[in-house]
């Protein structure tokens, strides 16, 4: 008996291409644990709406800085109502995206200090360059 297909299930390929990324990148998310491997059908194995969703929540996730052992907390405490546990960890990686953008600020002005002291007509070397230790 053949099993008719859902108009939604994707092969590896297509499902790779609607979540915009690689088919290793579908095969890496599987050995973490953040994707399930589908049954096959036949030789084929096929992925549906769901699995779609989860790989769009896993990439939305990565771009908000969490990481995937984050990402696999978030994908668990979807299954129950521990909403305290999921605001924490959201907290924390808030948290970090703040230290991080106050040292790209730091970075910054520095940089924008160099840039100015190189653009003054003295000779010698570039401070941009003499800073980095060039």
């Amino acid at each position: 008996m053949v099993r008719s297909q859902d108009p939604m299930d994707m092969t590896i390929g297509k499902f790779a291409k609607a979540g915009n990324v690689g088919v290793e990148t579908i095969r890496f998310y599987q050995r973490r644990g953040l994707l399930p491997t589908p049954p096959g059908h036949g030789s084929v194995r096929t992925y549906d709406a769901g699995a779609l969703r989860r790989l769009k929540f896993i990439r939305q996730a990565q771009r908000a800085g969490f990481t995937l052992d984050e990402i696999a907390q978030l994908l668990e405490l979807d299954s129950g109502d521990d909403r305290a546990a999921a605001r924490r960890l959201a907290k924390a990686r808030l948290e970090a995206l703040d230290a991080r953008i106050a040292e790209l600020q730091a970075a910054r002005q520095s940089l924008e200090r160099l840039v100015g002291e190189c653009a003054t007509g003295r000779k010698g070397p570039c401070p941009i360059l003499t800073s980095f230790g060039v």
